[in-house]
């Protein structure tokens, strides 16, 4: 067969098996020769030879190539020696671009070992991690610029929303904060009389929960309440609008968002987590006093006295000046993430997620670099 169709033939003889293509041998033609060609199992093949005849290929393309050096390597395997004959250099120059890159023979991925695999997953997560504190700064830096504009000019700061979020981030969150803490202060008044018992100091119960609850445990467990309560709102609450476009809508109104939704929400809980963190403290106190009040007989006016003596201003401040900080990761962070939602609502939630989940971090840290400065500045 020859002209405008490839066409093979194959035939045995006494010296040999017979492989014989005509006419065009090119992607628009060879397709019903790839199951004939992998069919082809010459009866006696062992120890004898092949020949490959393209002297009636009108044309040839890499397809075809391809084809012919599989027929090559197939012929091969079953123990011929085989051979090309009447090829012209052009299809020669074909050959052996098909024989150096091996099209199609193994297209398996080569498998990597454990050890391997999890290198690559770590580095996965460093380089998503690093690429991350990279967008956080640079949106810090945003920040602190709109900020410093917003003090240059006063006028910008949108007061209404303001209000609003320090209502909602703040005034609506001290049910939940002074319950958890309230409650938080009674274990922990509860178990250190306990174990302080044994030692017959359980008189250091009041420090114990003055000390604890005053530097670290109020503005901790605060902290972390407004990161999973009003952080996860604001970028679900951001994440929507740019889902809906809201946000693209107010670039093209001239409106900067940062201004709009940014700059609000974070002051909101830079102003409302110390006083939400003033009352943890309140109300970790009452509960530990109630607590020793009732375990060992101790009365109101006794514990403040051992309060005020186990207890000095910066044991009470030291919480207190963790507080805007950590107002200001949150918020960054939670705005931050809505900002980088796409158009899904998948995507809402696995910001808002992310969000929780960095927030928490973050404070963590924070609260152990100040815990490593205050010890060192001896406060």
């Amino acid at each position: 067969m020859s002209g405008q169709t490839a066409g093979l033939e194959t035939k045995e003889t006494e010296a040999g098996f017979l492989v014989r293509a005509t006419g065009e041998w090119t992607i628009r033609h060879v397709g019903d020769l790839d199951e004939p060609l992998r069919a082809l199992t010459p009866q006696r093949s062992r120890g004898r030879s092949a020949v490959i005849d393209l002297g009636r290929v009108s044309r040839l393309d890499t397809a075809g190539a391809w084809l012919l050096h599989r027929t090559h390597e197939q012929l091969r395997l079953l123990g011929l020696q085989v051979s090309y004959h009447g090829e012209t250099p052009e299809i020669r120059t074909l050959l052996g671009v098909a024989e150096a890159y091996q099209f199609g023979f193994d297209l398996r991925l080569p498998r990597q070992s454990f050890f391997e695999e999890q290198a690559e997953r770590v580095g996965g997560y460093v380089v998503a991690g690093l690429e991350e504190v990279r967008g956080l700064v640079g949106f810090f830096g945003i920040l602190l610029q709109v900020l410093w504009r917003t003090v240059k000019s006063p006028r910008r700061l949108r007061l209404v929303p303001l209000v609003h979020h320090m209502e909602r981030a703040g005034f609506d969150a001290l049910p939940i904060v002074c319950l958890i803490t309230f409650l938080i202060g009674a274990v922990l008044a509860q178990q250190g009389a306990v174990q302080l018992q044994r030692f017959g100091a359980e008189i250091f119960t009041v420090n114990l929960v003055a000390i604890t609850f005053l530097r670290e445990v109020g503005i901790l467990l605060t902290a972390i309440i407004v990161a999973g309560r009003s952080g996860s709102a604001f970028t679900a609450e951001i994440g929507s609008m740019k889902m809906r476009e809201e946000v693209d809508a107010m670039r093209t109104l001239g409106l900067d968002p940062m201004d709009m939704l940014v700059v609000p929400r974070v002051l909101a809980l830079v102003v409302m987590l110390p006083l939400l963190t003033f009352v943890a403290d309140m109300m970790g106190l009452i509960g530990g006093a109630l607590v020793v009040w009732e375990t060992q007989n101790t009365s109101p006016g006794v514990f403040i006295v051992r309060l005020s003596e186990a207890a000095n201003f910066w044991t009470f401040g030291v919480g207190l000046l963790k507080a805007p900080f950590m107002a200001l990761m949150i918020g960054m962070i939670g705005c931050y993430s809505g900002l980088k939602v796409t158009g899904s609502a998948e995507s809402v939630g696995q910001q808002t997620t992310q969000s929780v989940v960095k927030s928490i971090f973050m404070v963590i840290i924070l609260d152990a670099l100040f815990a490593v400065f205050f010890t060192a500045m001896g406060i």
